[in-house]
């Protein structure tokens, strides 16, 4: 069984499936993907995203706010340990440091991040990690802020092996998208190789980044399946060692039990 790490099921295009998403999840269980971690971009959207979980026992959540957010609710340290303690939300976050699509002062982006990384500490809950053109900062606000005390997830990794590694060494997991799949991402298909088995996870982070062969489409969690195999394939280790060691990777993570579908 697979688990899609990284997913956003409030965000997907349903209008195919006439507004069923338990179409969509039933696709994925096909593909032996049986749990979905629903990630949390802003707080306005978050009741909406919350109520789909609390509807579908193979679904957890996250809570946070994404480094790009702004305009709407800036949670506090306080709130954002409140809405944690809901028995169905695992981690927190998205958080961390996107320089690619922010410009000028983003000290307003560090600061957020610590408040999200003091309320995983409070909370006992992992962080999922979103870095965009930040590797130095985000590793920097990290060791600062004791971020492996909890450690969690360097979701959509696109980094080198040097970030890799100083990630893990703080008790963070690297999860691999549909990125690794591209033909342009040698480099990253290297590090995929080069991942200790207990270490790493797969995502799609959907409705995004669909890999090979749907590419340039809506991604969707069945689509979790395609990075398995690929990275199976680079490992040279079948699909369901592949599946074996993410899912038990996941579950030792989050240290909850994972219902599955």
């Amino acid at each position: 069984m697979l688990v899609d790490t990284h997913c956003h099921l409030d965000r997907l295009d349903l209008s195919q499936v006439d507004g069923r998403l338990n179409d969509v999840l039933a696709a994925a269980r096909e593909q032996d993907v049986g749990h979905f971690l629903c990630v949390s971009i802003n707080l306005e959207d978050y009741p909406a995203m919350l109520k789909i979980v609390e509807q579908h026992k193979q679904v957890s959540a996250s809570v946070g706010l994404h480094p790009n957010e702004q305009g709407g609710h800036d949670p506090d340290v306080d709130e954002l340990v409140d809405l944690a303690k809901h028995p169905r939300v695992i981690a927190i976050g998205e958080t961390g440091l996107d320089y690619f699509r922010s410009e000028g002062n983003l000290e307003w982006q560090r600061e957020r991040f610590r408040r999200h990384i003091t309320a995983a500490k409070q909370s006992g809950k992992p962080l999922i990690i979103h870095s965009r053109d930040a590797k130095e900062d985000t590793l920097k606000v990290l060791e600062e802020e004791s971020a492996g005390e909890v450690g969690g997830i360097m979701h959509c990794f696109a980094g080198d092996w040097d970030m890799a590694q100083r990630a893990m060494d703080m008790n963070f997991y690297i999860s691999f998208s549909g990125i690794v799949t591209f033909k342009s991402a040698r480099e990253l298909q290297g590090i995929a190789t080069r991942m200790p088995a207990d270490r790493y996870l797969v995502e799609t982070d959907s409705p995004y980044l669909a890999p090979v062969p749907h590419r340039g489409k809506p991604n969707q969690p069945a689509y979790v399946r395609h990075v398995a195999e690929f990275i199976a394939e680079l490992r040279d280790e079948s699909y369901e060692q592949v599946a074996e060691t993410t899912t038990g990777n996941f579950r030792n993570l989050f240290k909850v039990p994972v219902p599955v579908a």
